[in-house]
């Protein structure tokens, strides 16, 4: 077979794992992880204290609060140095800490499933680069085979598209391996809140 039929086959085999990805929810054509795509994080799926109805807008009202929230939902803060933080936050709230506790865990869970959002978000939109990418290069790969067809052929125009289809699969297949580490992220975010909140749960009984 000639590299750029090899190169077709190969683009065709890329292009049907899209596909197959993408046929796991029709309800999401552009969602590329295999983890099934749960648009937004329910309360009680990481919380089972009082309810944070009433806490929802208030605790960006609570400056210490507020810094607090940004600093235990930065994934470069260790769980346990998370943990810590919150223990040592609750033991100073005397009387307060139950209320504390609802406020704390209701900023954070309205950050990190903002951020779990983003990262879904980003996700789907490189999904979308790859299929338009994909599709970049099966035209310019079928425009190589008609050159390569002529006589005689235009061998500058031949380079100039190999060159492009061979660094145009790479970033194909770049992206492809980056999707898979970045399809973890919204676990570990998921994982992220439920354990700050079930620490939160834990210091405020």
């Amino acid at each position: 077979m000639k590299p750029v039929g090899l190169l077709l086959f190969a683009i065709v085999i890329l292009c049907a794992g899209l596909r197959v990805t993408n046929a796991a929810d029709p309800r999401y054509p552009d969602w590329p992880c295999v983890q099934a795509k749960v648009p937004d994080l329910s309360i009680a799926a990481v919380w089972d204290g009082p309810s944070i109805e009433q806490a929802q807008k208030a605790w960006q009202d609570d400056p210490t609060i507020k810094n607090l929230v940004a600093r235990l939902a930065a994934r470069r803060i260790t769980i346990e140095e998370a943990r810590k933080n919150i223990e040592d936050f609750l033991a100073g709230a005397g009387a307060a800490k139950a209320d504390k506790g609802v406020l704390l865990f209701s900023g954070l869970f309205e950050t990190l499933n903002r951020q779990r959002s983003e990262v879904m978000n980003g996700l789907e939109r490189l999904q979308r680069s790859q299929r338009e990418l994909a599709d970049r290069i099966k035209a310019d790969a079928a425009v190589q085979h008609e050159l390569q067809d002529k006589s005689p052929p235009d061998q500058a125009k031949l380079d100039e598209l190999r060159t492009r289809i061979e660094w145009s699969t790479r970033i194909f297949d770049d992206r492809r391996k980056s999707v898979r580490y970045a399809c973890e992220v919204p676990v570990i975010i998921e994982r992220r809140l439920f354990a700050l909140g079930r620490t939160i749960r834990q210091q405020v009984e």
